[in-house]
């Protein structure tokens, strides 16, 4: 069973940045790919980004590649994804997921509760 908590979303304005963490807790955690997904209002979850624990492996959506960093910290069992030149079309709520990989919702069986993340024009 694995366990994830995010935090740092809030109100940017665009252009802005914003920091988020993921403290992932559970036995075996480095066995998963940590992804990062996203949902807008009236929208279906899509994926952000996703990570090995190792940080040696990392991929993104191309509407964020070059934007958004995705980094990984062992000893303290959390991953970040940092946002930079926010746009309104970011606005969602940014949920951390634990899996197989991929870019696939189905491929991550562990999910944390979200958090909002709000890009004013």
């Amino acid at each position: 069973q694995v366990q994830l908590v995010e935090s740092g979303g809030g109100l940017v304005q665009a252009g802005g940045s914003l920091r988020l963490s993921c403290a992932a807790s559970g036995r075996t955690l480095s066995r998963y790919v940590m992804g990062w997904f996203r949902q807008a209002p009236g929208k279906e979850r899509e994926f952000v980004a996703a990570i090995t624990w190792s940080g040696y492996s990392t991929y993104y959506a191309d509407s964020v590649k070059g934007r958004f960093t995705s980094s990984s910290d062992n000893a303290k069992n959390t991953v970040s994804l940092q946002m930079n030149t926010l746009k309104p079309e970011d606005t969602a709520v940014y949920y951390c997921a634990a899996g197989r990989g991929g870019s696939s919702r189905e491929r991550y069986d562990y999910w944390g509760q979200g958090t909002q993340v709000t890009v004013s024009s």
